[in-house]
């Protein structure tokens, strides 16, 4: 009976708080749509695809066109031949870089592909000791100019000159082929034993990029995947402002004492608190999760995949529930005024969401912050999250975060009795 009277009360005084009731639950959900839409774009660049290209090619033979045929098949980047609706020209690229319209310019002199067969004909006849061979007196050297603008990331132009270097390679490689082909070809009287063209159609090393996940296809990191548990959870904790608010309430308006004045433990007067809270902080996990599925697909960005363990996301998010309550009580059990419980619970709940790769994800932090986010209650939800939604895992991948939490949780608890009795003594 003294449990139900203490979650009737709770649930009382939180239903009469609409304002506060409304920062629970809209502002998540507010969170999650602007900061997935920011960065949405941030991801991208770190997955390095879709970068923006404007592409000239005066050649207009093997080289050229081999150079377009590769940018355009490529996910690295997104190609385009004409600059305001007009064909691209040296330029009319460096001016549209210039102005930002594209990241990076690629240009490809008159005449590349012959500077190309010139080298490969003087490297045949020197191998050959051959005078027989053609080779024209232009100049070997072939000077493909990339325009750049100065925001583009190192990675993105060592990304594209590599790419460069390996479509310039493979049509150097089959020019010579050819030409040693040719050459052989005219000293051997048999010409049915000659070399045949068949490395024109063959690649012998292929690249296939395959996500470590143990889900069935292929999971890739967007910012779907991390904003909406990363908010959810922010939300979760959040909860340190309604509920150490409505115990510093308590304490300045004397219904602590009298409470005390019942034959209960501090913990067993609790437990309404506890109970009512957690119920919150799931539905505003249930909340969150029905905005990645269902609405931020709307807006065009990608469906949040939950994996394909129910159970395991039911237990990691009772366990982060939990957690949040318990920190919360804290939070309420340590401040002696309400400014204090108010500033202390979002300050620190800013900071342990910064470190726990709330804010931007942990693998892009430096590694004296990587390190630190392991201490961070919001790190270990988040890493199950990612188990779950990522990396495909079950029910036992998201065990360890689980303990973790539950052992904070009784921590929590076990501090905040501790400094009650402690007070109370006083």
């Amino acid at each position: 009976m003294k449990l139900k009277a203490a979650i009737i009360k709770e649930i009382l005084i939180l239903l009469r708080d609409r304002v506060g009731l409304a920062i629970l639950f809209i502002m998540p959900m507010i969170l999650i749509f602007v900061m997935t839409l920011i960065q949405d774009s941030a991801f991208k660049t770190l997955n390095e695809k879709g970068i923006s290209i404007v592409f000239v090619n005066n050649d207009n033979d093997s080289l050229g066109i081999a150079i377009e045929r590769g940018l355009r098949s490529s996910e690295l980047c997104t190609v385009f031949d004409s600059v305001n609706g007009k064909p691209a020209t040296a330029e009319s690229a460096q001016q549209a870089v210039a102005e930002g319209q594209f990241l990076i310019g690629i240009v490809i002199p008159p005449g590349a592909t012959a500077a190309v067969k010139n080298n490969v004909l003087q490297l045949v006849s020197q191998t050959l000791g051959q005078d027989s061979v053609n080779v024209t007196e232009s100049s070997d050297s072939v000077e493909i100019k990339i325009l750049i603008d100065p925001i583009t990331k190192k990675s993105f132009i060592a990304s594209v000159t590599s790419s460069l270097r390996e479509y310039i390679s493979g049509v150097k490689t089959r020019i010579m082929f050819e030409s040693f082909s040719e050459e052989i070809s005219s000293l051997i009287p048999d010409k049915e034993k000659k070399p045949s063209n068949a490395f024109q159609q063959t690649q012998i090393i292929k690249y296939t990029e395959v996500y470590a996940s143990k889900s069935i296809g292929e999971v890739v990191p967007n910012a779907v995947q991390h904003n909406v548990p990363a908010w959810a959870i922010f939300a979760m904790f959040f909860i340190v402002m309604p509920l150490s608010g409505s115990i510093m309430k308590e304490k300045t308006e004397g219904s602590i004492f009298r409470l005390h004045t019942m034959p209960s433990s501090y913990l067993l007067l609790l437990n309404g608190k506890i109970i009512v809270y957690v119920l919150v902080c799931l539905l505003q996990l249930l909340l969150m999760l029905s905005v990645g599925k269902i609405f931020l697909p709307m807006l065009g960005l990608p469906v949040l995949y939950m994996g394909q363990s129910i159970t395991g996301i039911i237990i990691i998010s009772v366990a982060t529930a939990f957690a949040a309550t318990g920190y919360a009580v804290l939070v309420g059990t340590i401040a002696s005024t309400e400014q204090q419980g108010s500033i202390m619970g979002a300050l620190s709940i800013l900071l342990l969401s910064a470190l726990g790769g709330i804010w931007v994800p942990t693998y892009v932090m430096p590694q004296v912050m990587r390190n630190l986010s392991a201490f961070s209650p919001l790190n270990w939800s988040l890493e199950g999250f990612y188990e779950l939604f990522l990396r495909g895992g079950d029910v036992y991948s998201v065990i360890g975060s689980a303990i973790k939490l539950m052992i904070f949780f009784v921590i929590t608890l076990g501090i905040s009795s501790w400094i009650n009795k402690a007070r109370r003594r006083i």
